[in-house]
């Protein structure tokens, strides 16, 4: 019968381009399983060992390190169920952003349509932009307190006074707000959109993101199938 194949700290940190620390911390950590230990105390890890590491490191790209230290630890604690749980939350979080995305993308052909505020370069204040856009200026504000808007304040009289940017953006979450979404979301949005600055630099943004997206849902199906290969150890 052939003995099974022991691996040093050092071994496991080698195949992964790790430190043989990194390894012992892992341990320690609870994401992998505890070593066994030789007659003189030292670590030997088996085949589960190195598996659970490569899973483990899937996992963190996938999910980052606090959540694939959570399902690592549920795994070895036998409940499948809170594992599943964590991997199904960021699954959650990729689905919550990829349509933040598809909102930013959908209004992007506004981003260029600023135009000069009917108030001139002071401005227009909040109960104009309300009228405009058919609610109260209680909206308004609720949407400034969300971050979505941030007009200036007068010096003198501290009134808020609405820039042409401004005007976009209120058009903007007005838009979104018809759609159905939330106030978070079109936050986001709106910090994309003032982010970028213009239309171009925006587009290219954009593209970024959704191969950041793509890659991330990439990086969670190989972690899927290093997680499985460990559950079959």
């Amino acid at each position: 019968m052939t003995k099974p194949q022991t691996y040093r700290p050092v071994d496991l940190a080698r195949r992964h381009g790790l430190s043989a620390q990194a390894i012992r911390n892992y341990e320690s950590d609870g994401v992998i399983p505890p070593a066994q230990r030789t007659a003189s105390g030292y670590r030997a890890y088996g085949e589960r060992h190195m598996v659970a590491v490569t899973a483990f490191l899937t996992l963190a790209s996938a999910y980052g390190h606090g959540s694939a230290s959570a399902i690592m630890r549920a795994v070895l604690a036998g409940d499948l169920d809170s594992a599943f749980a964590t991997i199904d939350a960021g699954h959650a979080a990729l689905i919550r952003d990829r349509e933040t995305l598809a909102a930013v993308e959908a209004t992007a052909g506004l981003l260029g349509r600023a135009v000069p505020a009917p108030g001139g370069e002071r401005g227009l204040p909040v109960g104009a932009i309300a009228h405009r856009l058919g609610v109260t200026p209680a909206t308004l504000r609720k949407w400034e307190e969300a971050g979505i808007l941030v007009p200036a304040r007068d010096r003198v009289s501290g009134q808020r006074l609405y820039s042409a940017d401004d005007i976009r953006d209120a058009d903007l979450a007005h838009l979104l707000r018809r759609g159905g979404y939330g106030l978070a979301h079109i936050a986001t949005v709106l910090r994309q959109v003032r982010t970028a600055g213009s239309a171009e630099t925006l587009a290219a943004s954009l593209t970024a993101w959704r191969a950041r997206l793509t890659d991330r849902g990439q990086a969670m199906l190989t972690a899927a199938a290093r997680l499985s290969d460990f559950l079959q150890t």
